[in-house]
């Protein structure tokens, strides 16, 4: 009698486990969107618009199924400019979409790239807000400040960089936009230290072959102030 009651216990226990929700925050897309609402970078997670569909005989692939989808997400985002650190949120397909940045008639500065968070149904509004904010927050510093397409597109390698380190499959990784920066930053002097030291350096001040200082990347002029300040220190010793 004991043994079975024990056993009742135990299968209501791994029940309740189970049934329990998962403690790590869970998204289905990433999305950097220009102020035309053209897709800069991004990441889509899971089963959502990862299949083709079919509708009156027309078969659209996924990638144009993802293209609508943006449309749509644009039709509701645009002319809005959210600020930083306060999240504006729009519903698309079923799911909502939270995003910072982008411009208006009445913003001036900054940058018309916006940074959009979609969630499953499940997922709270004020969680994915707190997602975009640090990952706006994390661009923002990448970017000097700058968060407009030209910044944006010229240091791509930084922003894939930037999501992988926020997300994984889905599942939020960091959110501490200054963290995140900082992360990216290491992954890409680790990335280009290989490739840099095989090339030929030529110029002044150790520019890469072909690059002035006006040419220069925020990653590239990251790497070489580093450098710079590690050769001084060497000759100082």
């Amino acid at each position: 009698c004991l043994e079975k009651h024990i056993e009742v216990l135990i299968e209501s226990k791994q029940s309740n486990m189970t049934a329990l929700p998962p403690l790590l925050p869970k998204i289905d897309a990433i999305l950097v969107l220009d102020g035309d609402g053209n897709r800069l970078a991004g990441k889509y997670y899971g089963e959502f618009l990862k299949k083709a569909e079919s509708e009156e005989g027309k078969v659209s692939s996924v990638e144009e199924v993802r293209s609508s989808f943006e449309r749509q997400l644009q039709a509701k985002i645009q002319g809005i400019a959210a600020r930083p650190d306060a999240a504006e949120v729009v519903n698309v397909m079923g799911r909502a979409a939270v995003f910072c940045g982008g411009t208006n008639a009445n913003t001036t500065g900054g940058g018309d790239v916006r940074v959009v968070h979609v969630g499953p149904p499940t997922e709270s509004e004020l969680v994915l807000a707190h997602l975009a904010e640090g990952m706006y927050d994390a661009l923002s510093h990448l970017m000097g400040g700058a968060t407009d397409r030209t910044m944006v597109l010229d240091n791509l390698e930084l922003v894939f960089l930037l999501i992988d380190e926020h997300c994984d499959g889905g599942i939020i990784l960091e959110t501490d936009g200054g963290k995140l920066a900082a992360a990216v930053l290491l992954r890409d002097d680790e990335g280009g230290l290989e490739t840099e030291q095989s090339q030929n350096v030529s110029g002044t001040q150790g520019l890469p072959a072909g690059v002035t200082g006006g040419d220069m990347t925020i990653g590239q002029a990251l790497r070489q102030a580093r450098e710079q300040f590690l050769s001084n220190l060497g000759s100082s010793q």
